[in-house]
């Protein structure tokens, strides 16, 4: 009896995590439930704005705007380098990963925008 139960249980609990899988793909939801995953969303969604400084540096280091989107899509927050409690704008600094490893963002988020400072090369 108890075999049984379990075996019809399994069947339940297989039957709905793929029927979950497949409502949850249509609908490309995201799970940005790490500090890191917030904090990039929270810029990605923001009105992308380059300051100077950082449109002279991408030049220099030869970086286009997908490489950038990239770093805001996987990149790491490093909390300690930037000033999150910064009011009305709070910075981040963010870097790359993989083939971009080596660059770093200074981002200044604010309510409606989100401005990319620096763009330095270690």
């Amino acid at each position: 009896m108890l075999v049984k139960r379990i075996f019809y249980y399994l069947i339940g609990v297989s039957l709905g995590s793929v029927g979950v899988y497949f409502f949850w793909q249509k609908k490309n939801a995201s799970f940005d439930y790490g500090m890191d995953a917030r904090t990039l969303k929270t810029i990605r969604i923001k009105k992308r704005l380059f300051s100077n400084d950082a449109k002279t540096s991408m030049n220099r280091f030869e970086l286009d705007t997908a490489k950038i989107s990239t770093i805001l899509k996987t990149g790491d927050v490093d909390f300690s380098k930037g000033n999150p409690r910064n009011k009305p704008c709070a910075d981040y600094f963010i870097t790359g990963k993989k083939e971009l490893k080596n660059i770093s963002l200074l981002v200044k988020r604010c309510d409606s925008s989100a401005t990319i400072e620096k763009v330095m090369k270690q």
